[in-house]
């Protein structure tokens, strides 16, 4: 797989392959998005399970689904959406009255409670502070922040904005994020 292509490139790359017979780019496809996935998923507030639950869904629909999805272009974004409304789905039925808007789940596994403690106090900090953002800014910072070599175009159209715009709103959000951390008096990172 090449690995300085766009993210986009590599998974319609995969993707093609694997609907013509090449099993084993099904493979290289899941290591490719799995992890923007499980980011897409967690940061609807699902929990690991409902997670897990909905990503191995949303790769069985696409199996299903292979020869009904018409541009290999899309797939990044058809998968987003998928996971999306898969985790919306669970935790419904999970018993959740709301899907909540933004928001990052906090995950400590330091070794010690005082480590856990301080790691805990600052993603609080940091989130509440990202979840303050405008819901552009977001949706934006979570999709860039956790792709390896992020594909403009693929953020462009999972989040409906020109291409020539994200790398400024990028700038201008991450502007806002260390304004408002370095404001605020809790914030010692």
């Amino acid at each position: 797989m090449n690995t300085t292509a766009p993210l986009g490139a590599q998974a319609a790359a995969a993707f093609t392959d694997y609907r013509a017979g090449d099993r084993e780019r099904l493979r290289d496809l899941v290591a490719l998005l799995t992890p923007l996935l499980w980011h897409t998923a967690r940061s609807q507030r699902a929990s690991q399970q409902v997670a897990e639950d909905a990503i191995q869904t949303a790769w069985v629909r696409l199996v299903d689904a292979s020869d009904s999805i018409t541009d290999p272009k899309g797939i990044v974004s058809w998968l987003v959406v998928t996971v999306k409304r898969e985790t919306w789905r669970l935790m419904r039925l999970a018993g959740r009255e709301t899907v909540p808007e933004g928001g990052m789940p906090e995950t400590v596994d330091d070794a010690t409670p005082e480590d856990a403690a301080l790691r805990s106090d600052e993603q609080r900090v940091l989130w509440r502070h990202v979840n303050e953002l405008s819901e552009r800014c977001r949706a934006l910072l979570r999709v860039i922040a956790f792709a390896a070599t992020p594909d403009y175009a693929s953020v462009a159209a999972t989040l409906g904005m020109p291409v020539g715009s994200i790398g400024p709103t990028r700038g201008r959000c991450l502007a806002k994020l260390r304004t408002a951390l370095l404001s605020d008096p809790s914030w010692e990172a």
